[in-house]
Order: C-alpha cells, then structure tokens, then sequence
C-alpha cells in the first residue's frame, strides 16, 4: 500500500525528474544542426517529425512546470493544494494524457531517426562511400543526436508514466 507521504514525495521526484529530461531533450534536440564538408545544413526544423518531439518535449516541461508547485505542496503539507475533487481528477486524467503524448513523441523520434539512419547507411554503402566519409559521418551525427534526444524523452515518459500510476493509487486509495 502506497502511503501518502510517500506518494507525494515520490510524485514530486518524478515530476522533477521529467521535467529535466523534457528540458534536456528541448536542448538536444533544437541544437541538432549539421554543416556538410560542401556548406549546406542540416536542421532539425528540416524533419518534421523532429519537429513534434520538440514540440512534445516542450509541451511536457510546461505541464510539469504547471504542476509542479502542487506537488510540493502535496508532498509537504500532504494534503492538496486545492480542496474538492477538481485538482484530483484533473492529475489523473492529465497525467495520463501527458504520458501517452510523451510517448508519442519517444516513438516517434526513434522511428524516424532510426529508420533515416538506416535508409541513409543502406545508400551511402551501395553507393560504396567508406564509413569514415565526412558527409556520412555527418549525417550519422545528426541522427544519432536525435536518436539520444529521443533517449533522454523516453526518461521523462517513464517517470510521467509512473507518476500516471501513482495518481491512479492515490485516487483510488481516497475513495
């Protein structure tokens, strides 16, 4: 049985936790530039799926932000911040929603980043460009950042996920 104290404590961890992945994927994800040995670039903005993990990574870290001074106060007074069942349901069917958006966004990056990676390798070896090839390793660079962004997101989905459970005990636990 999950006690409140602990619950809270733990609520606030998490909550803290997927707010600094969300915050550190926002930054390597919208730093995932690249210039080819010939000038052009290569910019995040380019893939439009890159483009929606930062925007769920973004989206992540305003709710936590949001969510954030109730859940110190949860943790320290171990009573909500604001009496009645509003805020109760609203943290159980927004944290839910947030987790399934955050995951959204991990697949999605991966996928995607993944998938290029690949379909790129598979051109560059038939068209026999050695691996240490400055435009490959290039192209390499720019989706394995994107592909550690989607790693540190996948941080922040676990803990909202676990703080979705949690929500879920604590509200049942109050009926």
């Amino acid at each position: 049985m999950v006690t409140r104290s602990a619950a809270g404590s733990v609520m606030l961890g998490l909550r803290i936790l997927t707010l600094a992945a969300s915050v550190a994927t926002v930054i390597v994800i919208s730093t995932n530039n690249v210039k080819f040995f010939d000038g052009s670039k290569l910019k995040f903005q380019d893939i439009h799926s890159f483009r929606y993990v930062l925007a769920v990574a973004v989206i992540a870290a305003v709710y936590c932000i949001v969510q954030l001074p109730f859940a110190i106060h949860y943790a320290v007074k171990q009573k909500r911040a604001i009496s009645g069942e509003l805020l109760k349901e609203f943290d159980f069917f927004a944290d839910k929603v947030i987790s399934v958006v955050v995951a959204t966004g991990v697949a999605v990056g991966f996928a995607v980043s993944i998938e290029f990676k690949d379909f790129f390798d598979d051109i560059f070896d038939a068209a026999g460009v050695p691996k240490k090839d400055p435009t490959r390793t290039t192209n390499d660079k720019f989706y394995n950042r994107a592909i550690i962004a989607s790693s540190v997101l996948s941080v922040a989905f676990v803990s909202i996920f676990v703080v979705s459970v949690l929500s879920s005990i604590v509200r049942s636990n109050a009926k």
